[in-house]
């Protein structure tokens, strides 16, 4: 995947380009992606990839004015003009999926494939969504990951987390990132979706694992309900990070839209 800039009204962002095939935006949750994400990689192998990286992620620069749902919505919408497309398959992932449902409800003429994966936005007081802004860092791999084990390795990439070093990067990364992040899911992901759901009329499909413990997957349910003629994929093994954990059953749900 290639590093590339491209200038909205309000500021430049920096956005991952790969592959070939229909055109598909990726939006990333609030732990961001790189350039070697597997999932990316996968999807370019059939579709023409672009995944913009939240202002503040990465080393994208800061948006002080994209303030709430409605400018995080526009935003995104302005990214797509200024990649120049039409209609490209919009796939959403966690923080990412919830932005992507509210696009989808805000211009329900101007897209016709979603896919949602474990998507944020909505809440129920009986399953609520973990708190990620007060996980410690060692609590993240089980909250994240099916296989807790696993996901350590995968988040640290074989790095030493008793390193202060790596602490310090960490928690500056992880400040700056939440920062922009909590302006959306910061005290709860709840910004009025559910209202809006019914809006939505492109083909979508909702993929969550079976294991997540950041948002259960009752909220599938929630979201099948509310976006009309949705297709729900419970996929086995997979935690939140369903996207790495099982990222060909992910690839092929998607690949059910076109």
């Amino acid at each position: 995947m290639e590093l590339k800039t491209v200038q909205t009204h309000h500021v430049p962002v920096r956005y991952f380009e790969g592959g070939s095939g229909p055109a598909l935006v990726f939006l990333h949750g609030a732990g961001g992606v790189t350039a070697d994400d597997p999932f990316l990689n996968a999807l370019a192998k059939t579709h023409h990839v672009y995944a913009p990286l939240i202002p503040g992620y990465g080393d994208s620069e800061e948006a002080p004015e994209i303030r709430d749902m409605l400018d995080f919505t526009l935003h995104s919408w302005d990214v797509v003009e200024a990649l120049g497309l039409k209609d490209p398959i919009l796939v959403g992932h966690s923080m990412g999926g919830m932005i992507a449902a509210e696009m989808a409800a805000l211009a329900p003429n101007d897209l016709t494939r979603l896919a949602l994966i474990a998507p944020a936005g909505l809440w129920d007081d009986a399953h609520p969504v973990t708190d990620m802004f007060s996980t410690l860092p060692f609590e993240m791999p089980a909250l994240l990951f099916h296989d807790a084990e696993a996901g350590a390795a995968i988040l640290t990439a074989g790095r030493n987390v008793e390193d202060p070093g790596f602490l310090q990067a960490y928690l500056v990364t992880n400040a700056r990132q939440l920062g922009m992040a909590g302006r959306i899911l910061f005290p709860i992901p709840e910004r009025g979706l559910h209202q809006r759901l019914y809006r939505i009329k492109a083909r979508t499909v909702i993929v969550w694992g079976d294991s997540d413990r950041l948002i259960p997957p009752t909220y599938a349910h929630g979201f099948k309900k509310g976006i009309a003629g949705a297709q729900l994929v419970s996929i086995p093994e997979a935690g939140h990070m369903v996207i790495v954990e099982q990222t060909a059953a992910v690839v092929a749900a998607i690949a059910g839209l076109g």
